[in-house]
C-alpha cells in the first residue's frame, strides 16, 4: 500500500512493477487528480501554458494493475495488525509506503476568498483566477515559491508586491550574495521587492485587503501566503512511527517500524553524504519513491544521491546540486553580475556543489564531476577556456 498519490508514490508504484512486483497495489491520494507534479503549480501551469502535469496517463495505472484511489485520506494506522482506515475501511497491508508530503503553512489570522496558498492543483487554479491585469497581487514570503509566483504574475501584467522579512530573497537557499542578485532581477522586471519587512495583519475591505507591516500599510486585490510547508505527521506520530519534523527514516527509506517505509517531503531522511536531511524538491521526491519501492521487496538499498533543484523566474533558470556548506573552497566561473555564472564547491580537489544561473551545460557537466568524485582543478574550473565536458575524458595519445 502506497499512501500519498504525489510523484514519490506515483514513482515507488512504477517501480515496484518494473522490478517484477505482481502483487496487489493500492495508491492512495485526496486529490481527485492523477497523480501529477508540483513544480509546474508556480511557474507553466499557473501561467497557463503547461496543459499537462500527469506523471502517467490514466491509461498507465490500469495497465500496470495499479489500484488509485482518489479523493480517499487516510485517517489510521495500526501497526500492530498492519492495516490502515482509508475511507472509512480499514485496509491490510504487507508493506506501507507513507508519500503524503505536507500542506502549505497558514498563518494565524488570515482567510477568506482573497487568500490564498500554493500546494495543490486546485490552489493554483484558484490563484490563476485572481491574476487579472492590472491587479495587485501581493506575496508573503520571497522564497522559492514566493518568487517563482511573483515571475509568473508579472509575466500576466499582475502589479506585483513581494514582502520577505529577510534582507534578500531565497536567502535561506543561496545565501545573501545570490539572493541579492535575484532581488535585482526581480526588481528589474517590474516587481515591488520589499525586504526586512514584517507582516503585522491583515484586513479584508469591501473591495480586497490591506496588509499592514511595520513599514505601513500595503492595498491589494489578493494575497499569497508563500510560508514553507507543514508535514503530515499527525497519523503516523499517533501510531507510533518515529517523527520529528517529519518520518524518520534510514538511508533505505526505512522507518523504526517494520514494514513501514516514508519518501518524498513527508521524509527526514539520514541522509549518508548529508545526515539527517528534510528535502523538498521534485527530483529528490521521484528519487526516493524509487528506492523506497525497491527497500520494500527487500533490497539493500539507500538514498545517497546528491541534492538536485532548480527554480524558473522569468528567463533566468537556476540549478543547484550538492551543498555548498560540504566545501573547503568555492570557484567561481563566469560573472554573478550579469546572471551567468557558476560557483563550485571544493573539498579535497573534488566537486561537491555546483550552483549555476544561465549556464545550464555548465553546471550539467559539474555535476557529472560531482556524481563522479573526478578530482578536478580549481583553475580548470575557473577558466571559461575549459571545456569542462571534456574534463573527465581522458587525453588522446
Amino acid at each position: 500500500m502506497i499512501v500519498g498519490a504525489g510523484v514519490a508514490g506515483a514513482t515507488a508504484a512504477a517501480t515496484l512493477r518494473e522490478e517484477g512486483f505482481d502483487g496487489e497495489i493500492l495508491l492512495v491520494g485526496d486529490e481527485p487528480h492523477l497523480p501529477y507534479e508540483r513544480p509546474p503549480l508556480s511557474k507553466a501551469w499557473l501561467g497557463g501554458t503547461d496543459p499537462s502535469i500527469e506523471v502517467h496517463p490514466a491509461e498507465f495505472y490500469a495497465a500496470q494493475s495499479i489500484e488509485l484511489l482518489t479523493c480517499t485520506r487516510a485517517t489510521v494506522l495500526d501497526i500492530a495488525t498492519r492495516r490502515v482506515t482509508i475511507g472509512g475501511s480499514a485496509v491490510a497491508y504487507d508493506a506501507l509506503l507513507i508519500a503524503t508530503g505536507g500542506q502549505a503553512r497558514r498563518l494565524p489570522g488570515l482567510s477568506g476568498d482573497r487568500v490564498h496558498h500554493l500546494r495543490t492543483r486546485a490552489d493554483s487554479d484558484a490563484l490563476r483566477e485572481r491574476l487579472v491585469p492590472g491587479e495587485r497581487l501581493v506575496v508573503l514570503g520571497a522564497g522559492f515559491i514566493g518568487c517563482e509566483v511573483a515571475a509568473t504574475a508579472h509575466g500576466l501584467g499582475v502589479d506585483v508586491i513581494v514582502l520577505e522579512m529577510a534582507d534578500t530573497p531565497m536567502e535561506r537557499a543561496l545565501g545573501a550574495d545570490f539572493g541579492a542578485l535575484f532581488a535585482g532581477i526581480h526588481r528589474a522586471a517590474g516587481v515591488d521587492l520589499r525586504c526586512g519587512v514584517r507582516v503585522e495583519s491583515v484586513q479584508e475591505t469591501t473591495t480586497g485587503l490591506v496588509v499592514h507591516t511595520d513599514r505601513g500599510a500595503v492595498e491589494c486585490s489578493s494575497l499569497l501566503v508563500a510560508a514553507g510547508l507543514v508535514r503530515d505527521t499527525d497519523v503516523w506520530a499517533a501510531a507510533g512511527v518515529p517523527c520529528d519534523q517529519g518520518v524518520l527514516v534510514d538511508a533505505g527509506c526505512r522507518t523504526a517500524v517494520p514494514g513501514v517505509f516514508a519518501a518524498g517531503d513527508i521524509a527526514a531522511h539520514d541522509h549518508p553524504r548529508y545526515g539527517r536531511t528534510r528535502v523538498e524538491h521534485h527530483d529528490t521526491a521521484v528519487r526516493q519513491g524509487s528506492v523506497a519501492a525497491r527497500a520494500m521487496l527487500g533490497r539493500d538499498v539507500a538514498y545517497d544521491r546528491p541534492n538536485w533543484f532548480w527554480s524558473d523566474q522569468y528567463e533566468h533558470t537556476l540549478q543547484s546540486c550538492g551543498e555548498p556548506a560540504d566545501a573547503d573552497e568555492l570557484v567561481l566561473r563566469g560573472s554573478v553580475a550579469e546572471a551567468s555564472f557558476v560557483q563550485f564547491g571544493l573539498r579535497g580537489g573534488q566537486v561537491v556543489s555546483v550552483l549555476g544561473v544561465g549556464r545550464p551545460a555548465e553546471v550539467m557537466a559539474g555535476r557529472k564531476l560531482l556524481l563522479a568524485g573526478h578530482p578536478v582543478a580549481a583553475e580548470q574550473l575557473r577558466d571559461e577556456t575549459v571545456d569542462l565536458r571534456r574534463v573527465m575524458r581522458p587525453a588522446r595519445a
